[in-house]
């Protein structure tokens, strides 16, 4: 049987954004909620689904203020990935927004707000606490596209 005749199944979910948000005193925000899947708190990007007719900056812009209380001026876009080219069809947009400022509003029930240095978030990166591959892989377009370094 060739390959395009076997039975193929994907998922058409709708496209998401990441974003990596900088304070001015160089901390990264990262979110802590409780995740079924994995049956365990995780530690992530703030993130979202892009809204019909929304561009991926404008979906970041509200997911961070919508997680975290913090608003990002501009918010640049660092690039698409493909979460699993071998089962999903939708693509994860890559975000980053220095200077983000907390404005008193308080995050989503379920979520913690927690801070990182850069030279923290690699740490716990290869220690397994910082464990999301997708965002993993956003912190590092972002080293190549000169936003991050790697502090150790």
């Amino acid at each position: 049987m060739r390959p395009e005749e076997a039975p193929y199944y994907s998922l058409k979910l709708p496209d998401y954004t990441s974003l990596i948000a900088l304070t001015d005193d160089r901390r990264i925000l990262l979110v802590r909620q409780y995740r079924p899947a994995v049956e365990r708190y995780t530690l992530e990007l703030p993130s979202g689904l892009v809204d019909p007719g929304e561009s991926a900056a404008e979906a970041a812009r509200r997911e961070l203020l919508e997680e975290t209380g913090y608003e990002a001026g501009e918010v640049e876009v660092l690039g698409r990935l493909f979460p699993d080219t071998g089962r999903l069809a939708n693509q994860i947009w890559s975000c980053f927004a220095a200077g983000v400022r907390w404005v008193g509003r308080a995050p989503e029930a379920g979520i913690e707000v927690v801070t990182y240095s850069l030279a923290e978030l690699w740490r716990a990166t290869e220690d397994g606490h910082f464990d999301h591959a997708l965002h993993v892989a956003i912190l590092m377009l972002a080293v190549v596209r000169g936003k991050l370094a790697i502090e150790r």
